[in-house]
């Protein structure tokens, strides 16, 4: 998954080669398949909607789902200009109809943050109530230019991942289990009734392990 700013710094899709498909590669040659969200800095350039047709980033539309088994994942457009009354509508009508025990959301902006933009009052009262409805276990965001791993809220992790560029300082909250500036990525074991969420350094080691059991 890529949590939004694909192409930085201004979304524009002529440098693709450079900031995805080199980068990328090897991964890309074994047919790895990623599933990209819009960035605040994805829409600059002719709102983002390049990005929505590039193939590699295999985005259905401007929010879309998706399932591998045994997990349902529905990516969001978090930015300003999205369209959020027809798709918090969409959203519900999705949420309630899935059938995976597994449901993990993504978008690009953060909802709980204990980094420069903080708490997203927004999308506490908008998205969270259905979170805690349809049983979301966790949602994933980048923006914030760090890594932080929330305890529960209301039965659902939330999980930055936006370590992997510029960094900025991040502090804790009551509700935070870790937090780090420094450069990184997240990877996930996923098992019947666990999900292992792992922080990865650009060394390759492991700098925080947590878990995420089924509910």
């Amino acid at each position: 998954m890529l949590g939004g700013d694909n192409i930085y710094e201004d979304g524009e899709i002529e440098k693709i080669e450079d900031v995805f498909e080199k980068p990328y590669k090897s991964l890309l040659e074994k047919e790895v398949k990623f599933y990209a969200c819009l960035g605040n800095h994805d829409i600059r350039t002719e709102n983002g909607d390049l990005e929505v047709k590039y193939p590699g980033f295999n985005m259905a539309g401007r929010y879309y789902t998706f399932q591998h088994h045994p997990i349902q994942f529905f990516a969001l457009d978090t930015n300003i200009n999205a369209d959020w009354k027809t798709q918090l509508k969409w959203l519900e009508k999705e949420l309630s109809n899935s059938e995976t025990p597994w449901k993990i959301v993504f978008g690009h902006h953060q909802i709980y943050s204990s980094g420069m933009y903080g708490l997203n009052e927004d999308f506490i009262q908008t998205l969270t109530p259905l979170f805690k409805k349809y049983g979301v276990q966790l949602y994933i965001n980048g923006h914030e230019h760090d890594y932080e791993r929330t305890s529960l809220i209301n039965g659902t992790t939330y999980l930055i991942c936006g370590a992997g560029g510029k960094q900025r300082p991040v502090g804790k909250s009551e509700w935070t289990e870790y937090s780090t500036s420094d450069f990184s990525f997240a990877a996930f074991d996923v098992y019947e009734d666990y999900i292992i969420v792992k922080g990865i350094d650009v060394n390759n080691r492991v700098f925080n392990e947590g878990i995420i059991k089924l509910s």
